[in-house]
């Protein structure tokens, strides 16, 4: 698993940058990702994917330990569509 201080440290090593620059470059991008999310906007990265807001409706479902039906209630998921690049290199 590759974490946060694992891509910024990556990322001033390529670069010639310090781990607090890259550290910040990093939440920067992340947290443009969960405001462009909170505004329902999609967010697309050229070779990477895109990342966008999804609803869904209200649906009828049961409670799995009692088996009574029950209305799970609409709500809104962040999904990511990985670019053609990405795909391609993944199954190489």
């Amino acid at each position: 698993m590759t974490t946060t201080n694992e891509i910024a440290d990556k990322i001033a090593a390529d670069n010639g940058l310090t781990k607090v620059q890259s550290k910040g470059i990093v939440e920067a991008v992340f947290q443009a990702i969960a405001d462009a999310a909170g505004s329902d906007a999609e967010t697309s990265i050229p070779g990477f994917g895109k990342f966008k807001v999804k609803a869904s409706p209200e649906r009828e479902g049961r409670n799995p330990a009692t088996g009574e039906k029950m209305t799970v209630a609409a709500s809104k998921k962040l999904t990511f569509a990985p670019a053609k690049a990405l795909k391609d290199a993944l199954n190489k």
